[in-house]
């Protein structure tokens, strides 16, 4: 059963959306991108999605827990929990070329 209404919905997806709009630029200038996957905001649950460049950054975790999970959490008391993930979809090679952080290759063949 929904506590909320659907303007406090509304609301909470719409600051939601306007502080992801806020991260995603820091993301975008090293080449990567953030995307919002899904959001229950009645549970709080949002789920986030690191692309390009970052699918092979070393960092993307950090990124993930230490940026991403952290702002939402402090500026959106409602938010419980982040989940977040990595474009799989990106060829390590090519995601590596999008970027100007600092690559580290996931694996090497040898």
């Amino acid at each position: 059963m929904s506590t909320l209404t659907d303007t406090e919905r509304a609301e909470r997806l719409n600051a939601l959306t306007k502080l992801l709009d806020l991260l995603r630029p820091s993301v975008q200038a090293d080449g990567g991108d953030l995307l919002l996957r899904s959001a229950d905001v009645e549970t709080g649950v949002v789920e986030v999605q690191l692309a390009g460049a970052c699918t092979s950054c070393a960092i993307s975790s950090d990124t993930l827990q230490g940026g991403v999970e952290r702002i939402l959490k402090d500026r959106l008391t409602w938010v419980t929990e982040v989940i977040g993930g990595l474009d799989d979809s990106v060829d390590p090679e090519v995601s590596a070329g999008l970027g100007t952080g600092g690559y580290v290759p996931r694996y090497r063949n040898l």
